[in-house]
């Protein structure tokens, strides 16, 4: 990315840039699996109540890694940045969780 190295924001504008030009979509897929003994423990504590720390730690992790993805899929599409950025996340059988990060691909120049 060029300029503004890595920019991933929320919001539809950049406070003192100007979107010159739309690049297109933009994502970063992540699906992990938590191995057994994790699950094993993940399990006994769902009966306690509470939170869950274990997956907790997972879809924190897989998060920056797909916005990590997100990031190098943009510089390959030659962005300086990623607006609107959203998350979408679910499960995939009983032992995996994807994540997806997404948005739109910009060039950006000062105001």
């Amino acid at each position: 990315m060029g300029e503004i190295e890595g920019l991933v924001v929320t919001t539809e504008n950049v406070a003192g840039h100007r979107t010159v030009e739309t690049i297109g979509q933009v994502f970063g897929v992540v699906v992990r699996s938590r191995g057994l003994s994790g699950n094993v423990v993940a399990g006994l504590r769902s009966l306690v109540g509470g939170e869950i720390k274990e997956y907790t730690a997972l879809v924190e992790d897989t998060r920056r890694h797909a916005i990590d993805r997100l990031v190098m899929n943009a510089q390959l599409m030659g962005a300086d940045a990623v607006v609107m950025m959203r998350f979408d996340s679910g499960s995939i059988g009983q032992t995996m969780n994807e994540v997806v990060a997404y948005g739109t691909a910009v060039k950006l120049a000062p105001a």
